[in-house]
């Protein structure tokens, strides 16, 4: 039963987007709710634990901020999409436009 409730909740936070710390916020909630014998994880991260314990790692994988690519197999290492050359990174706005080499610092600009 732990199992399937922490499934349905992982896959409603998968389709909405949210955040780790939204989430953890949310089953801290829940949690509380409940009686105090529940074994409902406190936080994403106890779940996350119950998860890989079952063998259902996942991987992340970084997107083009238009949807055009996956940074994957061939497009692994490129920094830029080639389809329509927004940077693989988050841009900071007071930054102008970087060369390939800084282009594929900080953070992805989305992750799957």
């Amino acid at each position: 039963m732990l199992l399937l409730v922490v499934l349905s909740l992982v896959n409603v936070k998968a389709i909405y987007g949210w955040s780790d710390k939204s989430f953890s916020a949310l089953l801290q909630v829940v949690h509380d709710m409940l009686l105090e014998e529940n074994m409902l994880p406190k936080s994403y991260y106890q779940e996350k634990k119950v998860l890989c314990l079952m063998g259902m790692e996942y991987q992340k994988i970084h997107a083009c901020l238009n949807d055009c690519i996956l940074y994957r197999h061939e497009f692994e290492e490129m920094s830029k999409c080639p389809r329509c050359e927004v940077s693989q990174s988050k841009v900071k706005d007071d930054e102008e436009c970087s060369s390939d080499e800084n282009s594929k610092k900080g953070p992805p600009a989305k992750v799957l």
